[in-house]
């Protein structure tokens, strides 16, 4: 056991946090100065900003603009301890996690490891597409987008170079719509001034959504106005459309269909990711775990989970609540109130989601909001996006880094980061899942 998990309060009950994201970072800060000790576990150093992962991956950001240091974040916070691993099995009999440095005891275990690519058990699709939740994956989807770029000046054969040149995003949802039009705005602003042999209308963009709609979650009018701007900016939006097969070249869709391309990112379905030793039975559909209205995975008392991982169903949110950030955040703000209360003996509160509206960037002045029974979009929703985003971000340095990379990019219309500093190579892709 390592004993390092004893020396912030000895005497303390032990809190264990699996997961270093949005749920876990607000469940720690509101821990401080309480009597208990708290070890957080994540396979990553570091919080990623998943909402603007797809900036980093189309040359908008660098990578270290949206993830900030775990340690850093609760330096002075004496009730923490953060080890960098990758946790392996949950043994509930005996209150023990097992990792890849030790084993570690809790008196109070919460999961909060988010979720990861879900390909409906298609091997192909998981080996050929590329998904976008880590920071590692969407330095991989920048190196092959740009190595597909390079290639295709030089390719002969006139399919080989197509496929070179079609990109597809698979699902509709906000990751998939702001990926095509940040792409697509790619295509109009920066590429042809970086290959002007390249004859650009070559380059096709095609956004594939399962359902009738896109950005399924959001207003009608939402939907619509998303939809438009896309096809305003050149992207094919093909709805009611599945991928059925993709083995690295050639795309067939449910329609029939055939698109050959050699870039084919995957947002369709998101699965949770939980580490061994809770029992199948208390799955649901997606990978997640089903919880009680206080968070409790159903069967333990000891035992919590939260954001994307946890499945609680209550009134308006029968198949669970969505997988975004403020309800990671908002279940873990209120898990570290009671779990005072359980300490105290106290009773808990039932964990109530306050919907404080959803948004999507379609690209530059050109956004959807939708803020209860209020929904608009243009250039002023495209502010908003901005600032909610950017206050959002870990860290001060971190805001104003990306807050002038926006200015840069929209005076100039410019990209920086359009590099290939890691080339992307297929066959060593091992990373598919990540502690959020």
């Amino acid at each position: 056991m390592d004993k390092d998990t004893l020396k912030p309060s000895v005497n303390f009950p032990k809190v264990v946090i699996i997961g270093g994201g949005f749920g876990g970072i607000q469940l720690t800060k509101s821990l401080k100065h309480k009597e208990v000790s708290i070890l957080m576990l994540d396979r990553h150093n570091y919080h990623t900003f998943q909402p603007l992962l797809y900036q980093v991956a189309t040359g908008g950001l660098e990578a270290d603009s949206i993830a900030f240091p775990l340690r850093k974040i609760f330096k002075g916070q004496k009730n923490f301890l953060f080890r960098n691993a990758d946790v392996e099995t949950i043994v509930p009999e005996r209150k023990v996690i097992v990792t890849s440095v030790g084993e570690y005891a809790y008196d109070y275990l919460v999961i909060a490891t988010g979720s990861d690519s879900n390909y409906f058990g298609s091997k192909d699709l998981e080996h050929f597409t590329m998904p976008m939740k880590t920071i590692p994956e969407s330095l991989n989807l920048r190196s092959m987008i740009l190595q597909n770029l390079e290639e295709s000046l030089v390719e002969k054969d006139p399919t080989n170079k197509a496929a070179l040149l079609n990109f597809v995003i698979a699902g509709g949802g906000p990751t998939g719509v702001e990926m095509a039009g940040s792409i697509a705005e790619l295509k109009k602003h920066v590429l042809k001034k970086d290959y002007p042999e390249l004859d650009i209308n070559t380059l096709n963009i095609y956004l594939v959504e399962g359902s009738p709609e896109v950005l399924g979650p959001m207003s009608k009018k939402s939907q619509l106005g998303a939809k438009e701007f896309l096809e305003e900016m050149g992207v094919t939006v093909l709805l009611n459309t599945r991928v059925t097969s993709y083995d690295g070249e050639k795309l067939v869709l449910s329609t029939n269909q055939e698109i050959y391309t050699k870039n084919v990112l995957w947002s369709a379905g998101v699965r949770g990711v939980m580490p061994d030793g809770i029992p199948m039975d208390k799955f649901v559909r997606g990978g997640r775990v089903k919880v009680d209205e206080y968070n409790r995975v159903d069967g333990y008392t000891d035992i919590f989970a939260i954001g994307d991982v946890a499945a609680m169903s209550t009134d308006g949110y029968q198949n669970g609540h969505p997988g975004v950030a403020p309800v990671a955040m908002q279940q873990g703000r209120l898990l570290s109130k009671n779990l005072i209360r359980l300490l105290n003996k106290e009773p808990l509160v039932p964990f109530k989601y306050k919907d404080k509206g959803s948004m999507a960037t379609i690209g530059r002045n050109k956004a959807v909001v939708d803020i209860g029974k209020i929904h608009f979009q243009g250039i002023f929703a495209w502010f908003v996006w901005m600032f909610v985003h950017l206050m959002s971000l870990v860290g001060y340095r971190n805001r104003i880094i990306v807050l002038v990379n926006w200015v840069w990019s929209y005076f100039s219309y410019d990209r920086g980061s359009r590099l290939i500093i890691r080339p992307f190579n297929r066959e060593s892709m091992t990373e598919k899942t990540d502690n959020k």
